[in-house]
């Protein structure tokens, strides 16, 4: 009787915690503002079953929360010790947005934003900003838009016509426009450097299904990059879904976690979405 009342004790726990915080988190995007507010925004994927999602939140301070359905409706949510815990119910996708002043710092002319995550994120500047220092090589860089991946990361940027007073303004400007220089100088030197394979040739088939290997891969993952790489390093996203057996939302919600590990990238076609290998 009691290993039975054990049992069933432990399968309600375990029922329990795949009710809450079980989730994929398909983008986080950092909107950075002038005075340094930054708007954080979220689109999670709950996972089947999963009635509660537990997120923790970037920075100390929120303001301007806001959480919502994929179609706008919204949902029903509250603040505890630094994560927003989401009831939510049936829904395909949540949306959570909120302003914070906690991301960024700024040193003389130089603001810098900080951020330590587990996924890759998108950083969208304000539209007069200069990059002047990246701590990581950025996944995509596209406009004022800088895709970053995972680990502790940072993004130091000047806004130009900003912090210069009338004293020495000459000598700011120029050192704006060397900077803004070498950041554009930079910015083809590394993309001719990607479209080269990063200075290494190509690897063979088996040295690549050697790197699959040291990542952390399930074996569906493995086969669908495998399958990727036979094509030459890109095929579409019902061509890798048909060839290795998957629902199409098991495999949508596969190829948004290998985005995020930086291992591909999904480009969107007019007709059908495509994956691209990236490493």
């Amino acid at each position: 009787m009691r290993l039975k009342g054990a049992a069933i004790l432990m399968l309600i726990t375990l029922c329990l915690l795949h009710g809450v915080s079980a989730y994929t988190v398909s983008s986080r995007v950092l909107t950075v503002y002038n005075d340094g507010y930054v708007k954080v925004e979220y689109e999670i994927l709950p996972a089947e079953y999963s009635s509660q999602i537990e997120l923790p939140l970037l920075g100390d301070h929120y303001e301007n929360v806001i959480v919502e359905d994929g179609n706008g409706n919204p949902l029903n949510f509250r603040l505890e010790n630094g994560s927003l815990l989401i009831y939510s119910g049936d829904a395909g996708i949540v949306k959570v947005s909120y302003y914070t002043p906690d991301l960024t710092a700024k040193e003389g002319m130089v603001w810098t934003l900080h951020i330590a995550t587990n996924d890759s994120f998108t950083v969208v500047l304000p539209e007069n900003a200069i990059v002047v220092d990246l701590s990581d090589i950025p996944l995509e860089i596209a406009g004022n838009s800088i895709t970053m991946p995972p680990g502790n990361q940072s993004v130091s940027y000047t806004l130009n016509g900003r912090g210069a007073g009338s004293e020495g303004g000459t000598e700011g400007s120029a050192y704006l426009i060397i900077l803004a220089g070498l950041g554009v100088i930079g910015g083809f030197a590394y993309v001719l450097w990607r479209r080269k394979g990063g200075g290494k040739s190509m690897p063979t088939r088996e040295e690549f299904q050697a790197r699959l290997e040291n990542l952390d891969l399930n074996e569906e993952e493995k086969r669908a990059l495998l399958y990727i790489f036979d094509k030459g390093g890109r095929a579409s996203q019902a061509e890798v879904r048909e060839a290795i057996g998957l629902p199409k939302t098991t495999a949508w919600r596969m190829f948004k976690r290998l985005e995020r590990k930086g291992l591909v990238k999904v480009l969107k076609g007019r007709k059908e979405n495509w994956v691209e290998l990236r490493f």
